[in-house]
């Protein structure tokens, strides 16, 4: 063709090797990659994450607190990426209870480096352990260790002890970090189930959304609404004096905490005053 001594090669040419599924040993090897990064930066705002303020949700995801706290708050100016918040909107969080801070412990190595450690195993807990943690209290430890303190309790117990902080938990609220396997994914989900039509959420905190449209629809008169402002207005100005604040060390993830809060209990307000309204127009 075209008299040059060249010719046009054939697709047997081309094509070396036949298209091959991948062994089990590079499976391992993405599936390790994979978790590597998910235990070292934020799925949010790929950031790495901060051991002293990581939170996870019912799925046993890692991020970090500051992260969540962004994604809550109403965002005109454009500072928060819209990468971000479409992560956020798929994690399905939808406040801070549906999280809990895990408590890593941390250590050092030779060199100065600080890693999180199993307080129990002091094995370095990371993509090559399998990790979890306690709900409520958050404490994580190894899962050959937790295996080992529960196989040492009484197997009728209902009830089980955190071992760093002795607070009871049951063995439902043991949360992995990380799942891998399709098992752990479905007793999660399963839990998050049996935890909504229960009314509470991931942190085992009540979720008074039910309880107020129950309140809500009973109620008649704008009275008890409007003492149930005031008192939520008292609670408010407890909390950012005596209780948030002063639980956490950061300031600004105090801060940014406080806007959150303010800005849920602004919305549960409007939403109230909306509803009396309609009541009036009804009637």
């Amino acid at each position: 063709m075209g008299n040059d001594g060249g010719s046009i090669p054939k697709r047997r040419e081309l094509v070396k090797e036949a298209a091959r599924a991948p062994t089990a040993t590079e499976i391992k090897e993405t599936l390790l990659e994979s978790l590597t990064h998910l235990w070292n930066f934020c799925p949010l705002s790929s950031l790495p994450l901060d051991y002293s303020n990581t939170v996870s949700d019912g799925r046993g995801r890692l991020y970090n607190y500051e992260s969540i706290l962004q994604c809550l708050l109403p965002s005109e100016d454009g500072s928060v990426p819209e990468a971000q918040l479409d992560a956020y909107r798929e994690s399905g969080i939808k406040s801070l209870k549906d999280v809990v801070r895990v408590k890593f412990t941390v250590r050092k190595d030779e060199k100065g480096h600080e890693f999180r450690a199993c307080p129990v195993s002091l094995k370095e807990l990371g993509a090559s352990t399998k990790a979890t943690y306690v709900v409520p209290c958050g404490h994580a430890f190894a899962e050959v260790a937790m295996k080992e303190i529960s196989g040492s309790e009484a197997k009728d117990a209902e009830e089980q002890h955190c071992p760093e902080c002795s607070e009871a938990f049951e063995e439902s609220n043991l949360i992995p970090i990380l799942p891998t396997s399709e098992d752990e994914n479905a007793r999660l989900r399963q839990r998050l189930e049996s935890l909504k039509a229960k009314g509470l959420s991931h942190s085992l905190k009540k979720d008074k959304s039910k309880d107020k449209k129950k309140r809500k629809a009973e109620d008649g008169t704008n009275g008890d609404a409007e003492d149930g402002a005031k008192s939520k207005k008292e609670k408010k100005k407890d909390r950012g004096a005596n209780g948030i604040d002063s639980r956490i060390n950061n300031a600004m993830t105090a801060s940014l905490t406080a806007r959150v809060l303010a800005e849920q209990e602004e919305k549960n307000k409007r939403r109230k005053i909306d509803e009396s309204l309609k009541r009036e127009v009804v009637r």
